[in-house]
């Protein structure tokens, strides 16, 4: 059996006990239902970027979403400030593929968006975001194969419960196989808003302003690659699973007890969200930082501090070592415990 290791982006895991790869609708459906059938356990896996896969791998069936297609229903008629783009995308789909056709076709409103790993089923899960923009902005809906109640379910955006990193789908987790996400998008030459100040600042407008789709797709490029963000596969830096940790969403007294200079941002519950990066750093771990507990195979990144790196031959335990390492060291300092984004398989943080 393939070891999960090598459809990570971590490039850590073992085998699965059994491994099924499904290209339609159909079969993923199938290869799911029948293992909920016997109780086999069941691994969804499509791009492996949000995956921390055990050193012993999987003691179940991974099912390898590969799923294709694109369907667009679009509406250029009229007024063409009001045109739009209805697009119905598979699952399997890779993100950053359909980001790239988004800008060449101008559907606005995932643009900032590019050079995210992994596939279009796993977008809705997470509710992705990056500089500005997240994926609940232009997702109409989305369907899915609903595990307890054994049929098809398509749910509205309003329905999805979408959050910071969180959606209805994350919350219950394991019950819902996304199946094909719905966008509605804008069309035009111009991108959304930019709403994030580095980004702005690197296209040279202010915050608020637009700028060309294609300038946005390049600047983020640029900016994700400059953090390692960006896979290549001879740069150690992007052998990881991107952000580790959330920024953290802290109580109004929580937020008053960190240091004057720490990142602030009110939220409209009363809540104050602060940044996972910068109470890293002011935590002591620098970019790059190895720990002796977890040997110097793991790292992280030496581009940025929210990403841990696979720096070749590494295993799980290792890097959940630093992972450890690095939450309770932020949580000594300022009282504040990080949670991981990425989804644990078969080990714990």
């Amino acid at each position: 059996m393939p070891d999960l290791r090598d459809h990570t982006t971590l490039r850590l895991g073992g085998p699965g006990r059994e491994w099924v790869r499904a290209t339609t609708e159909a079969e993923l459906i199938a290869a799911v239902s029948e293992a909920d059938v016997v109780g086999t356990p069941v691994l969804l896996l499509a791009g492996g970027s949000n995956l921390v896969v055990a050193d012993a791998g999987f003691d179940g069936r991974v099912v390898q979403v590969a799923t294709t297609g694109i369907s667009a229903d679009v509406d250029s008629s009229g007024d063409p400030s009001c045109s739009g783009a209805t697009v119905t995308i598979a699952a399997g789909e890779g993100w950053d593929d359909v980001v790239a056709e988004a800008v060449e076709r101008r559907w606005v409103g995932i643009e900032a968006l590019s050079g995210i790993p992994g596939s279009v089923g796993a977008t809705p899960i997470q509710n992705v975001g990056a500089y500005g923009q997240e994926v609940a902005q232009t997702i109409a809906r989305v369907r899915v194969w609903d595990r307890k109640l054994n049929g098809v379910r398509t749910f509205a955006a309003s329905e999805c419960q979408f959050g910071y990193r969180s959606s209805r789908f994350k919350a219950d987790p394991g019950r819902h196989v996304v199946l094909d996400v719905t966008f509605q998008f804008r069309q035009g030459t111009l991108g959304a808003p930019v709403r994030y100040a580095e980004l702005a600042r690197t296209l040279g407008v202010d915050e608020g302003a637009r700028a060309p789709l294609a300038d946005v797709r390049s600047a983020v490029l640029d900016l994700r690659r400059g953090k390692g963000m960006v896979l290549d596969a001879d740069d150690h830096d992007t052998w990881s699973a991107g952000s580790f940790f959330t920024n953290p969403f802290l109580t109004a007294d929580q937020a008053a007890a960190l240091p004057a200079d720490a990142p602030r941002w009110e939220q409209p519950d009363g809540t104050v969200k602060s940044s996972a990066g910068w109470l890293i750093e002011h935590a002591g771990f620098d970019k790059g930082w190895t720990s002796r507990a977890a040997g110097e195979r793991v790292s992280l990144s030496t581009k940025h501090t929210l990403a841990l790196t696979n720096r070749g031959g590494a295993t799980t335990d290792e890097l959940l070592t630093l992972a450890r390492e690095v939450r309770d060291g932020v949580e000594s300092r300022f009282g504040v415990r990080l949670v991981n984004e990425p989804v644990t398989v078969g080990c714990a943080l």
